[in-house]
């Protein structure tokens, strides 16, 4: 299997949030899988009209991409492998994290790591990087991230439903992790990986819960430059 994954200056700093669930998920399922880290405008290079973004897997000849179809993509395929989503209550628990993930959790961190993000991209990047997400969101990366400091503070309240889920188990998915917790793994791994910035407290639950997600299958995710 080949997965084309999103990538700094620095190939070895792999930052997308959506690659990220989905080398999660190709280890949950111990599928062997080869990497190749992408940058923004390389993109259209390497996997020509079948998608404008990364992730996308190519499965021997099989091109599947966005995350999620991934994900489902790999449970129907390799159902005999250990299940993402442990049936249909799971897969409705994924698109519940999901929603949270983007609506709630990546804009914020976008308010915070925005301009980290361009800062670690090689400079034909940082031209593209900055022209797409300053239409995006109506303004200069500098005025977007320009109360990081104040967001920041106020970050650990959203995190409440999360520490509430944490309650009942070490996972999302219950004694073990499913796809819902790679989808949230994924966006913390982003602001990791770009950004020096402290997005989670040590001694919360949730900083706790990322850190055994770090550790998982030989700390692939740990293992990541930041």
């Amino acid at each position: 299997m080949k997965l084309y994954t999103l990538c700094g200056a620095d190939p070895k700093q792999r930052f997308s949030p959506h690659a990220w669930k989905v080398i999660m998920s190709l280890s949950h399922k111990r599928l062997a899988f080869e990497e190749y880290p992408t940058a923004f405008t390389a993109i259209p290079n390497v996997v020509g009209s079948f998608s404008p973004t990364v992730p996308v897997l190519d499965d021997g000849g099989q091109k599947v991409r966005d995350s999620f179809e991934i994900a489902l993509y790999l449970e129907e395929t390799y159902g005999d492998r250990p299940s993402l989503f442990k049936g249909e209550g799971g897969r409705a628990l994924s698109r519940t994290i999901e929603g949270y993930s983007q609506w709630i959790v990546q804009p914020a961190l976008m308010r915070i790591i925005g301009k980290d993000i361009h800062d670690c991209l090689a400079p034909e990047d940082q031209s593209y990087y900055r022209e797409s997400r300053e239409k995006r969101f109506g303004m200069s990366l500098e005025a977007l991230v320009e109360n990081w400091e104040s967001e920041l503070r106020a970050f650990p309240a959203k995190l409440e439903p999360i520490r509430h889920a944490l309650k009942f188990g070490p996972f999302l998915g219950g004694a073990s992790p499913l796809f819902a917790d790679y989808i949230l793994f994924g966006a913390f791994q982003w602001a990791r990986v770009v950004s020096p910035k402290p997005i989670l407290t040590p001694g919360d639950s949730v900083s706790d819960w990322f850190e055994r997600c770090l550790d998982l299958y030989d700390g692939i995710g740990r293992a990541a430059a930041s």
